[in-house]
């Protein structure tokens, strides 16, 4: 399989559940938000977070990972451990 195709959950979510059925079945304090930032609340302006009821940090955490340095991260480590073989 290509090493160069990593996942990115949100991009999945926006792409096979756009309506957010998932996450608000699963993530019920994320419920409320608008189906455009629900795979990405950390993106929700303050006025949507606020309508939904959403503290970032407080009631729903925010992100951990940066998943775009995350993989660039990874794609330089695959890269290094096909070159060396």
């Amino acid at each position: 399989s290509p090493y160069f195709r990593i996942f990115n959950p949100i991009t999945q979510g926006e792409k096979f559940d756009a309506a957010g059925a998932y996450v608000r079945r699963w993530v019920p304090e994320l419920a409320r938000l608008p189906d455009a930032v629900i795979h990405a609340p950390w993106t929700a302006t303050t006025h949507e977070l606020n309508r939904a009821g959403v503290v970032l940090g407080q009631t729903y955490p925010r992100p951990i990972v940066d998943h775009a340095r995350a993989r660039d991260r990874a794609l330089a480590a695959y890269a290094a451990t096909r070159s060396a073989a």
